[in-house]
C-alpha cells in the first residue's frame, strides 16, 4: 500500500513541477498588466492615437440666461451612426452626466437642446462610444 501512494505521490508531484512553468508562462503573455486587460481605447504601441474615436463640441453661445434653451452641436469620428452621446457639467464632485442625450445621425453629427439653470461659468462636456469631447463654456446669468 505504501509503494502505491509514494509513486501516486510522485507522479502528481512531476505533473505539478511541469505544468508550473506552463501557467506561469500563459498568465504572462495573457495579461501583461498584471492580470488586467488592457482597454479597448488604451493607446498600443504601434497604433497611433488618430485611430480613436474622437467627438468635437459647440455650442451656439458663450453666454445665456437661466433655463434659456441653446444647442450643443458637433460631430463624431470613428463612431458607427447611432451611437449614443450624452452632455455632461463639471460640478463639485466632478463630472456629471445630464439627461440630455441623443444617438448621431447616419452623417455622424448631433444637435442637442440643452437649458442649464446652475449661474456663472459652466463646463459642459460630450460623451460617447468611449470619446470624450473637448470643453465647451458657456456663462448662465
Amino acid at each position: 500500500m505504501n509503494t502505491l501512494l509514494t509513486r501516486t505521490a510522485g507522479t502528481v508531484g512531476a505533473l505539478l513541477l511541469c505544468a508550473a512553468p506552463l501557467t506561469t508562462g500563459a498568465s504572462a503573455t495573457a495579461a501583461p498588466h498584471g492580470g488586467e486587460e488592457p482597454s479597448p481605447t488604451a493607446t498600443k504601441p504601434g497604433v497611433p492615437g488618430s485611430l480613436r474615436p474622437t467627438l468635437s463640441a459647440k455650442a451656439t453661445v458663450k453666454s445665456i440666461r437661466a433655463w434659456q434653451q441653446f444647442r450643443v452641436y458637433g460631430s463624431s469620428t470613428r463612431l458607427p451612426a447611432g451611437t449614443r452621446v450624452t452632455l455632461q457639467q463639471l460640478q463639485r464632485r466632478g463630472w456629471v452626466s445630464l439627461p440630455i442625450h441623443m444617438n448621431t445621425t447616419r452623417a455622424h453629427t448631433y444637435n442637442l437642446r440643452v437649458k442649464l439653470g446652475i449661474k456663472g461659468l459652466n463646463k459642459i462636456r460630450i460623451i460617447g462610444g468611449g470619446a470624450i469631447s473637448n470643453t465647451v463654456q458657456v456663462t448662465i446669468r
